[in-house]
This record gives structure tokens, sequence and C-alpha cells, in this order.
């Protein structure tokens, strides 16, 4: 063979050799791509799950909000010469254990007294003229701030930092 045909021959497969390459390139790239899609897809499919097991007791756990709250009004009403009693301090027991396991689940109580109106916790079924609460108070007496909360009518709560149940309060507002 010819000087010339060997160098076009050795042209064509180094030609064919370098678009192999190539292809070859492609390919790894391909296959990179493709496997940390894969390892994209078992994070997301896994945190997927996480958060639907975060999320799967949720109504059974909103549906002992109220239970919580008739706990507290209960507990708010017992005389003071029976708070030493048995089944109070029995009683007192029980509803610790459930707020216990609804601190577990990723329940907690929203801040109210002494904190500002925030619309997106709390829910003002009441205005209170500066009177901190006290009817016989005149509105110079006033010692909290204007929107701060001075009382809570019902608790708030958030699931996993998500409100469920806003707390209903009362406002000091001045005139």
């Amino acid at each position: 063979m010819t000087k010339k045909k060997e160098n076009k021959k050795a042209k064509k497969q180094l030609s064919k050799l370098e678009k192999l390459e190539q292809q070859s390139v492609e390919y790894l790239d391909g296959w990179k791509r493709a496997q940390a899609d894969y390892q994209n897809l078992i994070k997301e499919s896994e945190e997927k799950r996480k958060e639907y097991v975060k999320y799967a007791n949720a109504n059974l756990i909103v549906e002992l909000l109220p239970i919580l709250d008739n706990f507290k009004t209960a507990f708010n009403q017992i005389p003071e010469n029976d708070k030493d009693s048995p089944w109070v301090v029995g009683f007192g027991y029980i509803k610790k254990q459930l707020e216990d396991f609804l601190q577990q689940n990723g329940v907690e109580c929203i801040k109210t007294v002494g904190e500002q109106f925030d619309p997106s916790l709390h829910e003002a079924v009441e205005n209170n003229v500066g009177t901190d609460c006290d009817p016989s108070a005149t509105p110079n007496e006033t010692s909290a701030d204007e929107g701060e909360i001075i009382k809570e009518i019902r608790s708030g709560y958030t699931l996993n930092n998500k409100v469920v149940q806003v707390a209903k309060v009362i406002v000091n507002h001045s005139e």
C-alpha cells in the first residue's frame, strides 16, 4: 500500500475512534445523569415517606385537642380546697400524659398572654379597651401595649409548625 492510502485509512480509523470515544463519553455522561436522577428519586421518595408518616396521625391528634382544652377548662374550675384531692392529682397526671404525648407528636401550644396579636395564630374574640380584663380598671390603668394579648379564652396549637387550631384571645385596644 502506498503511504497515501495508509494515511487515508489511518485518518478514517482515527476519525472513527474519535467518534466512538465521543459516543462513549456521551453514554457515560448519560449514565451518570441517570444514576444521579435515581439517587434523587430515592431521596425524594424517602422525604415524601417521612412527610406522610409525620402527618399520618394528624387527624387523630387534631381530634385530641378539644379533649386537652376540656382538661384545661376543668382544671381552671376546680375549687382551691379540692386542688390537692387524690382524684384531682390523678386527673392532673392524665392531663400531663396527654400533653406529653401531643408534644412528642409535634404539637406545640401557641403563646398568647403578653404576646402581640397575630391573626395567623390568634382569633380576637374581644377587644378590651384599656382595662387589662379588670372591669373596674380605667383605661389609664392598663399596663398592656396596644395589640397585646391580655387573656386567653381557648388555647391554640401548631402541628409540626402548621397552625391546626388558632388561639381565641382578648386583645388590649386603646380608644
